[in-house]
């Protein structure tokens, strides 16, 4: 193996280059306005998960007394912090700027956002009246100065530090220091809409933030002091977002968890924001009050934080300044008016949302909750709908006696409480409940039923890459396999017998499986193309997952490149190869497709001397999929499928609008050539639609 000092890309540094393409789509101008602006709110919401959950581990690396080169990449944790925060200060300027920008192309559009200076007789009437009715009764206000302990701040609220200066300078206190300043901090609700939309006048429209309105109303507020000055700045802190499990063997799993997400609320402190132009006894004050330490990232922004809530930007009726809405299409063949069982006998079918509807799966799974020959479906659940139709489903499939097993993974990260919810809510309802497999999460994708025919027990289900939540489905990109295909379904039913017998290790010659399978059969596909390419075969793999962080994967793709196999990768986030480098990855090109939809969807070919070998999988190429999770990829045996797969692939990797390209400088460079513009999310709709209008 050839060592080079561009071996690998810090994953912590890679994810920060794939939020700055999420900070590019705020910057380009061919989307939409408003999506502009709701991409702002990505690229924000993204940051505090990486502080929450990333920063959050490298400071622990740091504060254990280790270096953490092993695992950081070659840099240690002390370094990768000052790197961390030093970028992220640049992208929050850089947001900054193209936050400005957009606020005055939304000028253009007759679209204000107003701040509490700018308000017109008329505006300041309804700003009071608004504050008092639905503002007021929600604030958290806390005076400071007097309290022998300084409040724990929620890492999911931005608070408003006041500072007032008394018109009388108040008690004299040790070494004739005066009193006169007052400090306070006022929550901003979260039970209200960040962003009011005053009454329009005329064509225009007027747009406030609930901090500037509460900012207007201060003087209502502090009524009790009497003060010559008052001002307001912003600050938010983001704390460590580890679940920290206790070991009582009284309490229940959920208890455990329940109790776990309760504490994560005062975790350690690991970032803290402030508006850069609060004043500078002010921030010392908080900094001492708060403990703010040398390793946590203390981080200058603009006048609001919590931009998160800018994907909740009220669209006005603007549809010229969103995007247009897709109808999702049908599957070609496939009929939703008939029975989905009978079609999946049949053959097989691919759903790929947001193209395709994703009503095949609530109705697959409503067909087999009436139907009264199914007697049993087994469902993974990581992350479901407010709502959920899926979870309808499986307790009217309990209320007409069907035996149902559901594993659901509690501690899938930021949605334990819900998940807590629907476990309670399933569990009261009947539904046998599995609670996830020690020391492995379990983020595989999979259904499975089974019903009584004339010839026996014959099974049906599905195998996804993607959630089953009718919301994120508008939105990211996945395949989901629908098939009848013995051998794959007994295979299923195999990995929810481990799910139950832990201890028992199955073998598989179908499906690829996390822990125990996964990175072992991937790596023979490999070698397999490695003796093909040697031989003069033909030999290429292709690859699209959402990151790439293995290290042992990274150098067996650099082996095959340097063996001569042609390797294409299509990674939405993280990537620690290194593409393009003469003597260890040269025949190795990667892209990023970041635009309107979220690509989730992992597809795996090799070429295996041109008769393809096919596989979509939950799992990325990243340690924790291949070692601490149960994973399920799934081969694709059906010739229509492959061609369909390889098809979409084509597609994507033809993008040279919305392609950036990996390269060793990382500077997220837009693919560009002399081919005709092909935006490949927009062609990919075209081409289902095509295919509809040729059956």
């Amino acid at each position: 193996m050839i060592k080079t000092k561009n071996q690998y890309i810090n994953r912590e540094i890679s994810w920060l280059r794939f939020n700055e393409r999420v900070l590019q789509e705020c910057a380009d101008k061919q989307v939409p306005l408003i999506e502009r602006l709701r991409f702002l709110g990505i690229f924000s919401n993204n940051l505090d998960e990486f502080f929450k959950v990333r920063y959050a581990t490298v400071k622990r690396i740091f504060e254990a007394g280790k270096t953490g080169k092993s695992v950081l990449g070659g840099e240690t944790a002390k370094e990768l912090l000052a790197e961390i925060t030093d970028i992220v200060i640049k992208q929050q300027t850089k947001s900054l700027r193209i936050l400005a920008s957009i606020e005055k192309e939304l000028e253009s559009q007759n679209i204000f956002i107003v701040q509490e200076t700018e308000l017109t007789e008329k505006q300041a009437i309804f700003v009071k009246d608004y504050f008092l009715q639905k503002i007021s009764p929600l604030l958290m206000i806390i005076i400071l100065n007097d309290l022998t302990r300084f409040p724990t701040l929620k890492d999911t609220a931005a608070y408003l530090a006041i500072k007032m200066l008394l018109k009388s300078d108040g008690k004299v206190l040790e070494k004739g220091i005066s009193d006169h300043k007052r400090y306070a901090l006022i929550e901003i609700p979260k039970g209200i809409d960040r962003f009011v939309v005053l009454p329009k006048e005329g064509n225009k429209d007027f747009i406030i933030m609930v901090d500037d309105m509460i900012r207007y109303c201060l003087k209502s507020i502090f009524t009790m002091f009497e003060y010559q000055s008052i001002s307001a700045h912003m600050i938010k802190i983001t704390r460590d977002a580890e679940l920290d499990m206790d070991n009582d063997l009284s309490k229940s799993f959920i208890e455990k968890l329940s109790t776990s997400v309760q504490h994560r609320k005062i975790g350690d402190p690991v970032r803290f924001v402030y508006d850069k132009s609060i004043g500078k006894d002010t921030l010392a004050f908080l900094r001492d009050k708060m403990n703010i330490a040398d390793t946590d990232s203390v981080i200058p922004g603009g006048r609001y934080h919590n931009r998160r809530d800018y994907m909740g930007f009220p669209s006005l009726g603007r549809k010229d300044l969103l995007y247009e809405k897709i109808t999702p299409l049908p599957v070609e063949g496939v009929c939703m008016e008939g029975s989905l069982l009978d079609q999946i006998a049949k053959k097989d079918f691919l759903q790929h949302t947001p193209y395709h509807t994703f009503s095949y799966i609530t109705k697959f799974l409503k067909e087999a909750a009436l139907d009264p020959r199914v007697k049993s479906i087994k469902i993974t659940v990581y992350r479901l709908a407010n709502n959920s139709q899926v979870a309808v489903s499986l307790i009217n499939a309990v209320k007409n006696g069907k035996q149902v097993t559901v594993q659901i993974e509690l501690q899938a990260r930021f949605d334990e409480e819900a998940n807590i919810q629907y476990a309670e809510q399933l569990q009261a309802e009947g539904v046998k409940l599995i609670f996830g497999v020690p020391g492995l999460k379990v983020h595989s994708k999979i259904c499975v039923i089974e019903r009584e025919e004339e010839e026996g027990i014959k099974r049906y289900g599905f195998i996804s890459t993607g959630n089953f939540n009718e919301s994120t489905s508008r939105i990211y990109t996945d395949y989901t396999l629908f098939t009848a295909n013995e051998s794959i379904l007994k295979e299923l039913n195999k990995i929810f017998d481990f799910f139950e017998t832990t201890y028992k290790i199955n073998k598989y010659k179908h499906l690829v499986v996390s822990p125990h399978y996964t990175q072992n059969i991937f790596e023979k596909l490999i070698e397999n193309e490695i003796a093909n390419a040697i031989m003069g075969k033909p030999a290429y793999i292709k690859i699209k997952m959402n990151s790439f962080t293995s290290y042992k994967m990274v150098d067996k793709l650099y082996e095959a490149s340097r063996a001569g196999v042609k390797i294409q990768l299509i990674i939405r986030g993280i990537c620690c190869l290194v593409p393009g480098v003469k003597g260890m990855s040269e025949n190795i090109e990667a892209i990023s497709v970041v635009d309107k939809f979220l690509e989730h969807s992992r597809l795996f070919v090799f070429c295996n001397e041109d008769d393809p070998k096919i596989f979509i999988s939950s799992a990325d190429w990243m340690t924790r999929n291949l070692d601490y999770r149960v994973e399920v990829g799934c081969p694709i045996y059906d010739k229509n499928i492959k061609k369909e797969l390889l098809d979409t692939f084509d597609i994507s990797w033809k993008d040279n609008v919305k392609a950036r390209i990996f390269n060793k400088e990382q500077d997220n460079a837009y693919r560009r050539n002399r081919n005709g513009k092909l935006r490949s999310q927009f062609a990919k709709y075209d081409y289902y639609l095509r295919k509809l209008k040729s059956q």
